[in-house]
C-alpha cells in the first residue's frame, strides 16, 4: 500500500500548526467531554477509534502516558505508551473523575460514544474553527501531529512508537510534509 499526506488531486490531509491551534481553541468552547476527545486526539496521534476505547485504567498518572491498545499492527494487538502533557493528564482527571473511578476499579471507557459519534464530534469542532477540506478529519489531526512531531525533531523511531506503526516506512511519510513544516525542517540546516 503507498502512503501519502496529499490525496489523488494533491491535496494535503494534515492539518498545520495554526490548524491544530484552530482546532483547539475551538474544542474548548465545546462540552468538556468533547474538549478532552479532541485534546486527546491532538496531543497524541492516536487513532480515533483507539481514543474511543481508552478506559480508565489505561491512563497511568506516575508515568504521565496513555496506554493505548491497538490492533493495527500486523493482525495482532499490542499496547504502546504515549506521553502527555501535566496539563492534559489534570483535566482528564477533573472532567472524567479518573481517581475515584480508579479507587472504584470501574473499567468504563471514557467516551461511550460509538466511532460515528466521535467521527461527528471532531467534525463539529472542525466546522467551528473555520477547517475545511480532506485534512478536516480525526486522521488529519494524526497526520498533523507527525508531521509536528517531525518538525520538532523528535526521532522517527520515537515517533513510529508512538504511533503505532509496524513498519518504519509508513513513519517516514511525515518527511513528505512541504510548504512551511517543509522550510521549518529546512531551516535547521541553514544555521
Amino acid at each position: 500500500m503507498s502512503w501519502s499526506l496529499y490525496d489523488e488531486a494533491g491535496h494535503r490531509e494534515y492539518l498545520t500548526d495554526a490548524e491544530r491551534q484552530a482546532f483547539m481553541r475551538a474544542a474548548k468552547r465545546c462540552e468538556p467531554d468533547v474538549f478532552t476527545f479532541c485534546w486527546v486526539l491532538k496531543e497524541t496521534g492516536c487513532r480515533l477509534s483507539e481514543a474511543l476505547a481508552l478506559t480508565v485504567d489505561r491512563i497511568d498518572f506516575e508515568a504521565g502516558v496513555i496506554i493505548f491498545w491497538t490492533l493495527k499492527k500486523r493482525g495482532k494487538g499490542s499496547h504502546r505508551a504515549v506521553p502527555i502533557s501535566r496539563q492534559l493528564l489534570d483535566k482528564l482527571e477533573k472532567v472524567h473523575d479518573l481517581h475515584a473511578r480508579q479507587h472504584k476499579r470501574e473499567k468504563g471507557r471514557l467516551w461511550p460514544w460509538c466511532r460515528m459519534t466521535g467521527y461527528r464530534r471532531v467534525k463539529e469542532v472542525m466546522e467551528q474553527a473555520g477547517i475545511e477540506g480532506p485534512h478536516a478529519t480525526p486522521k488529519g489531526l494524526r497526520h498533523g501531529f507527525g508531521v509536528a512531531a517531525l518538525e520538532r525533531g523528535v526521532p522517527l523511531n520515537m515517533l513510529q512508537k508512538w504511533l503505532g506503526h509496524a513498519d518504519m516506512a509508513t513513519t517516514a511519510i511525515y518527511g513528505n510534509a512541504v510548504g512551511l513544516e517543509e522550510r521549518h525542517i529546512a531551516e535547521r540546516l541553514w544555521d
